[in-house]
């Protein structure tokens, strides 16, 4: 899922920039970044953008020669000796690699070295580029590396990033970070409170993840919103709730949770409880959840149920539909039944 907060104009300046100088266009390299800080004020891509605009105006009127991204990365193949030898040393020429005008993915690899060392400072930087200290994308790199490497450790920073950052991407990332991390109770408290509609159902989802089960269930008692109870019915499956997703598909009022649910149960129960979908299709009205049953047993294998059912049903469009899907299962107790079809 993605969200953002509107265009991303300011990055994709900064970025043809950045190639019109490896093109050798230095004029217009100029002035797309002068364009970028007239109509981007604010953006979190000035200070990049200042970093090479000293480059542009410092270059020669020569092309810039294609080694030069190869000598960055040979430079950032050091950085990984020096974290080893040297670290202290490393982090001064990290940091300074990060703020420069180099490409997004030598960008990358200089803060994953940068995540590698178990140094205060080195933690400190990163989590100053995971609160916004360079550009979105370097910001959200920084959020998951904070995640992946700094363990339950990173909890308060995260939570800080979470409640400051503007950009629903990074807010996302945050959320996705939680759930790497193991900070379950921090993703309950955005699953609850939080006010983006899509950013709550990001977090419930994240919670199946992580197998709050007990959590989920009293979150879906709770809730009123069609959208958040789809997105809770998602962390059922996600979280393998096969018997509490039944249960939705019995007793939920209207035809699409009862849909959702059914769907969900067939991903994450399996051959399991059959008997209880032949029960809810005999007795439900509604044509299309009959027909959610019946696709339902094509996802999960299980052909004896649906031939069942085809047998008995009376409506030809149902058992059109039955049929049909049994002529994809390619089992033997589908095979079995259309044969006795053609006879």
């Amino acid at each position: 899922m993605s969200f953002g907060n509107g265009s991303r104009l300011d990055g994709a300046r900064y970025w043809k920039a950045y190639a019109l100088n490896k093109l050798g266009r230095r004029d217009e390299a100029l002035g797309s970044l002068s364009q970028l800080a007239k109509d981007h004020p604010e953006s979190n891509w000035l200070n990049d953008a200042k970093a090479l605009e000293v480059e542009v105006r410092n270059a020669s009127g020569s092309p810039v020669s294609p080694e030069a991204e190869n000598n960055e990365e040979l430079k950032l193949l050091a950085l990984n000796g020096l974290m080893q030898s040297d670290p202290e040393r490393m982090l001064p020429l990290v940091e300074k690699m990060l703020h420069g005008p180099g490409s997004p993915r030598v960008k990358e690899q200089a803060l994953f070295v940068l995540a590698q060392s178990g140094s205060p400072k080195a933690r400190a930087i990163l989590g100053q580029l995971a609160k916004g200290g360079g550009n979105p994308d370097l910001q959200i790199k920084a959020v998951e590396f904070l995640a992946i490497h700094g363990g339950k450790e990173s909890g308060a920073t995260l939570a800080d990033v979470y409640t400051t950052a503007k950009d629903d991407n990074v807010r996302e990332a945050v959320l996705r970070a939680y759930m790497i991390s193991g900070q379950k109770d921090r993703l309950l408290a955005a699953a609850r409170g939080e006010k983006s509609v899509a950013l709550r159902g990001q977090a419930i989802q994240y919670l199946g993840a992580a197998g709050a089960r007990d959590e989920i269930w009293q979150m879906y008692q709770a809730e009123t919103s069609p959208e958040l109870r789809g997105n809770l019915i998602q962390a059922m499956m996600i979280s393998g709730m096969s018997d509490r997703l039944l249960e939705v598909a019995k007793g939920a009022k209207d035809a699409k949770t009862r849909k959702d649910a059914i769907q969900g149960y067939a991903v994450s129960g399996g051959n399991k409880g059959s008997d209880a979908l032949v029960s809810i299709y005999n007795s439900e009205q509604d044509r299309s959840v009959k027909e959610t049953i019946i696709h339902s047993f094509m996802m999960s294998g299980s052909a004896k149920p649906l031939v069942e059912i085809a047998r008995q049903e009376k409506n030809p469009e149902l058992k059109k539909t039955a049929v049909q899907t049994l002529s994809l299962m390619h089992s033997p107790e589908a095979t079995e039944y259309l044969m006795e079809l053609l006879k």
